[in-house]
């Protein structure tokens, strides 16, 4: 009796934990890009809140920003069976598909900078489109007080949230500074470098009378702010965008890079991991919850959007302490 009690009790014990295993969220969370600061720095957040709350959570960066790779990304995720999977959209089309057998398989499928995406739980946002976009808008107005052209960069064509702050941003200054007149429509090459920065450079070359960048994507103000400095036109042309502190802090200092807006990306990578949990264990997002990371919230249940406030201004004073936090 005593050797089948220890068996059954071993046997208790092992379902007791591979119970507890189970009950672990898992969560996979596929990025525009791997390996430049904005996404380090969101996989750090990713990883300490996933410490944290005990879950398991990874986060999953495309060599390019080729939207095959994320879909990609995200077939092995359900294949791999996890009970979450975050995304930020390189092409909100391409995904919706594959989102939906996400969501077939039973998967929590949250996104961040996709508002217009169909086959998600949630999508949040640190910050509404039109208030980013017209916030940079008026930045360049204040630095232009006379006429000229300006040039606009996007992540890609099909970067849903880029392109939103884009349309707010050129609509703000077709009404408000008509002197200021946008050069072709948006150049979609602000989530690399080496492209940002050639594009400026022609551009500069074509546009004697160019007075500003919007580069919407984290690489845009870095490399249209390097090719200004080559030209010497630092002064002259205003460069301003979200981008990593840690990497433009140098360029705000010598007054290459004017400024920008921004909101933690490591923030929004904890805020990944706790919605998933907080979904994955069947609780509602309810109006007025205080949930970590976004403050109070007020769900769009129809839209299935979640919409905070949460910028952070970069320029000479502020940026020193965001690259401290490892922005």
């Amino acid at each position: 009796m005593t050797k089948l009690t220890g068996m059954v009790s071993a046997l208790a014990l092992t379902f007791g934990l591979a119970t507890s295993a189970s009950a672990e969220t898992s969560m996979g969370i596929v990025v525009k890009i791997g390996g430049i600061p904005w996404f380090n720095a969101m996989e750090d957040g990713i990883t300490r809140r996933a410490e944290e709350l005990g879950v398991t959570a990874e986060m999953i960066g495309p060599v390019s920003a080729d939207p095959a790779l994320q879909v990609q990304a995200i077939e092995d995720l359900i294949a791999k069976g996890v009970d979450v999977i975050g995304v930020v959209p390189n092409d909100e089309a391409a995904l919706e598909p594959v989102l939906q057998k996400a969501r077939d398989a039973g998967i929590i499928v949250i996104s961040h900078e996709g508002p217009g995406l169909e086959n998600v739980d949630w999508n949040f946002e640190l910050a509404s489109a039109e208030g980013f976009g017209e916030a940079h808008a008026k930045l360049l107005s204040d630095k232009t007080p006379e006429g000229g052209t300006y040039a606009v960069y996007v992540g890609s064509l099909t970067v849903p949230l880029h392109n939103a702050w884009a349309d707010a941003a050129i609509a703000w200054m077709a009404e408000n500074r008509p002197d200021l007149e946008i050069v072709g429509d948006r150049y979609g090459v602000a989530e690399n470098v080496d492209d940002s920065r050639s594009t400026a450079l022609d551009l500069i070359a074509a546009n004697p009378d160019l007075k500003g960048f919007l580069a919407f994507g984290s690489q845009g103000p870095i490399g249209a702010g390097r090719a200004v400095e080559e030209r010497r036109k630092t002064g002259e042309i205003h460069v301003m965008g979200p981008f990593s502190p840690g990497q433009g802090r140098k360029m705000i200092h010598s007054g290459v890079l004017t400024g920008g807006f921004m909101w933690n990306p490591a923030q929004a990578g904890e805020v990944f991991v706790t919605l998933g949990d907080m979904l994955a264990r069947g609780e509602t997002l309810e109006s007025g919850m205080d949930v970590p990371g976004l403050g109070v919230i007020e769900p769009d249940a129809d839209a299935r959007d979640i919409i905070t406030d949460n910028l952070l201004e970069i320029n000479a004073s502020t940026v020193d302490e965001l690259a401290e936090k490892g922005l």
